[in-house]
């Protein structure tokens, strides 16, 4: 274990390679999220739609992302896709983890939109809405903040799970820390060094969706 002098001394020297590749993560977790929450949408909504195909297309989906590794679905995009077309590693990764985090999101939406009343779809229609408009003004309203709670935990897993993106050679935090390691001969310092930056930033996205489900909370009353 390296003592806390070298510990401090290489944190602070490291800072701004460390602070460029943390803004990298947070981007592609960004990025990632909010593709996986209309892929998420997509999906819950063909899951309640009781259309039998569309029930099973999304079924099928979200048995197959969950069913296999995240670090597979993103080399299989990655290496799949570039073999008919150019894709950068960003998107690639983005994609992967929107894909990945889409599967969970939908379950989360769907059981949510589910818990919504039927009485007021029942009171949207009885005011002259259509189906789709009762949906969009006062069903999924309501879904998204009591999804609130379980969609800010799929964001910090999204945002450790945007570590395996170094496996397609990404300057984010995990990948930069590995190979400062590897070139200092300084592993541990370097893993301890991430996982304080990776603590950061779950503290920071935990303290944003704390705040969120406190001032919707007064918005209720």
């Amino acid at each position: 274990m390296p003592s806390f002098s070298h510990f401090l001394d290489v944190l602070i020297d490291t800072k701004d390679v460390f602070l460029k590749a943390m803004i990298l993560t947070l981007e592609l977790t960004v990025v990632s999220i909010l593709i996986g929450i209309v892929i998420g949408l997509f999906f819950a909504l063909m899951k309640i739609s009781k259309i039998k195909v569309l029930e099973l297309i999304s079924d099928v989906y979200v048995f197959l992302v969950r069913g296999t590794p995240l670090i597979v679905q993103i080399f299989i995009l990655y290496f799949g896709l570039s073999g008919i077309f150019l894709i950068p590693d960003f998107w690639a990764a983005s994609l992967a983890l929107a894909l990945h985090n889409g599967a969970y999101i939908s379950e989360i939406l769907r059981g949510t939109i589910q818990g919504v009343d039927k009485g007021q779809m029942e009171a949207g229609r009885s005011l002259g809405m259509t189906k789709v408009l009762t949906l969009r003004r006062i069903i999924l309203p309501q879904a998204f903040r009591r999804a609130l709670p379980p969609l800010g935990n799929q964001f910090i897993i999204g945002l450790k799970d945007s570590s395996l993106a170094a496996f397609i050679s990404m300057n984010e935090l995990f990948n930069v820390a590995t190979t400062l390691g590897s070139n200092n001969f300084d592993e541990m310092t370097y893993l301890l060094i991430v996982a304080v930056y990776y603590l950061v930033l779950v503290a920071l996205l935990t303290f944003i969706v704390n705040r969120l489900e406190k001032k919707l909370a007064i918005s209720d009353r």
